[in-house]
């Protein structure tokens, strides 16, 4: 016995109306198969959802905040007034030069965290989401650097803050301290690049942490922040004069001192374009690949 063919129909509010009004099969068809089509989102927005993502990821976990504001409070004390006296004859004469530089040191080092985020959420197998979806490829990544952002004017208003109180006074007013801060923004989110090569890399975040522990440990500490290179061997010179955490502490240091030091500013720029064109090339062709 046959049986004739029915039209399933589902109740729905129409708008502006107290009842349910049926929608069937066919209705749907028509809406799915229509010729206009909501515009294809642009680079700039999926990338800003992504960076949102990253953003509630700390409103979640609020204790990943603890790399923004207790460490750069426990640097700038524990080495103001335990090598301050023995470098700079007082504390605050020391301040005044290690604050720009530690500064550097404790928004370079919390980059890192870029690649563990990338390397988790590919263990999870968040990107394989996220490779299907009709966007901009490198949104997702460039996401992660936008919400890391955040994490890094974090930080500078920490360290900032503990310095004003401890007795930093900067020359070159609020003027030189924004300019100092927006460089370091810039070759943070550049330098950022180099963990999320890592990140789609290595196997695990412990991995990707032991790696740029390694990477960063010597290229922070061999430069400028704590001492003037002058003291150090000449071999030893030659590195650190060339460094681009050296360049970067440099041109923070005469930002806030109120200088202009062009040369320092271009070497900088300069190492963050170098470190997207080779790392962000990287990256990208490891996530299509991936």
């Amino acid at each position: 016995m046959s049986t004739a063919p029915t039209t399933e129909t589902r109740p729905t509010r129409a708008a502006g109306d107290d009842e349910l009004a049926p929608v069937t099969v066919e209705s749907l068809a028509a809406v799915l198969i229509a010729k206009e089509r909501p515009p294809r989102p642009s680079a700039w927005s999926t990338s800003l959802a992504f960076g949102w993502r990253a953003v509630l990821k700390i409103k979640h976990v609020p204790e990943q905040l603890f790399d923004v504001t207790a460490f750069p409070i426990m640097m700038v004390l524990m080495y103001t007034y335990l090598f301050g006296g023995a470098l700079a004859g007082s504390t605050t004469d020391y301040l005044q030069f290690l604050l720009p530089g530690i500064l550097v040191m404790s928004v370079v080092m919390i980059t890192m965290y870029t690649g563990v985020a990338v390397n988790t959420d590919i263990e999870k197998g968040v990107f394989d989401r996220f490779r299907t979806l009709p966007i901009w490829r490198p949104s997702a990544m460039v996401g992660y650097l936008l919400g890391d952002i955040l994490r890094y004017a974090m930080a500078s208003a920490v360290m900032l803050t503990v310095g004003l109180i401890l007795g930093f006074r900067p020359d070159g007013g609020v003027v030189g301290v924004l300019a100092g801060i927006a460089l370091l923004m810039v070759f943070s989110f550049s330098f950022s690049w180099t963990w999320t090569m890592f990140g789609l890399l290595l196997r695990s975040e412990k991995s990707v942490m032991g790696v740029s522990m390694m990477v960063l440990f010597p290229l922070t500490f061999l430069s400028n922040i704590f001492v003037d290179p002058k003291t150090m061997p000449g071999w030893l010179q030659a590195f650190v004069n060339n460094s681009p955490v050296t360049h970067l502490s440099s041109a923070v240091r005469d930002l806030m001192d109120g200088g202009w030091p062009a040369v320092e500013i271009a070497w900088s720029l300069g190492w963050s374009g170098v470190l997207v064109l080779v790392f962000g090339t990287i990256t990208m062709r490891l996530y299509n690949r991936k």
